[in-house]
């Protein structure tokens, strides 16, 4: 029996939810999406957990969707992808408006929806060596995850369409002073760092900490629509000209060479 996508462990009062797919860099394919939902579910309905680290096995964070699982369900490939971000997208409402408080632990890179994981937790910490991609359009695709959402809000629009139209990546301590993390530690230190933090939060108010997150999520109250917008214009351009070009360069590790025009 193979291992789960996204594994649960509990220590007393936190939950450390990993990212288990460590061979493709903790990708998100359909199975990772369903299996963070179930893990956010389970985090969210257990009274016994007051806190949650959020980390990826092995050297990184998430590199965003797994291209190689959208390309081969071309030219059906928008379905996939429309499932899959449905899933994904539950898990982040979950995460945002469960009572404990959530700390995403960013080891190596966040890329595409990695960065949206990163940015719907309410606090993030990274390694020094750790960097930040969102890398869509480089692949001809558009944001998911709740970015074009929280990015904005977070970083500002400037900041944030620069990181989306460059592609650029955005190093540990840059991420620090732009506000997409609040600690930079060393990299052995970091998932230490992280269960330490939440172990201090969950001996902490619980239910002032829940009815705070509470207000946040009810000022954030577009997310979810937001997120679907997003799950559908990603899957249209996910078998679009540019997607499909954009992805199938990616794995054969070229530049793109995308159509000068194409209907929008």
């Amino acid at each position: 029996m193979s291992a789960p996508a996204v594994q649960v462990e509990t220590r007393g009062a936190v939950a450390l939810v990993t990212l288990n797919r460590p061979e493709s860099g903790n990708a998100l394919n359909l199975q990772l999406a369903m299996d963070l939902l179930a893990a956010a579910m389970t985090c969210a309905r257990n009274a016994a957990v007051r806190a949650v680290v959020l980390s990826g096995a092995g050297r990184h964070f998430c590199f965003g969707g797994d291209l190689r699982a959208f390309s081969t369900r071309a030219p059906g490939g928008d379905d996939y992808i429309r499932e899959l971000t449905t899933y994904l997208h539950a898990a982040i409402s979950q995460f945002v408006r469960m009572d404990p408080p959530v700390i995403a632990a960013v080891n190596g890179t966040a890329a595409g929806a990695g960065v949206g994981l990163a940015a719907m937790a309410d606090l993030a910490l990274c390694g020094r060596s750790s960097k930040f991609n969102l890398a869509y359009t480089q692949a001809g695709l558009t944001p998911d995850a709740g970015t074009t959402f929280l990015l904005p809000r977070m970083l500002g629009l400037k900041r944030t369409m620069e990181l989306l139209l460059l592609n650029r990546a955005l190093p540990a301590e840059e991420a620090l002073s732009w506000g997409l993390v609040n600690e930079v530690v060393a990299d052995e230190q970091l998932l230490a760092r992280a269960l330490e933090m939440a172990e201090l939060l969950a001996h902490g108010a619980s239910g002032a900490f829940g009815a705070t997150k509470r207000l946040i999520a009810h000022s954030l109250g577009a997310l979810e629509s937001q997120m679907v917008l997003e799950s559908e214009t990603i899957a249209r351009h996910a078998v679009g000209e540019e997607g499909r070009e954009g992805v199938s360069a990616f794995l054969e590790k070229r530049r793109p060479r995308f159509p000068q025009s194409e209907p929008r």
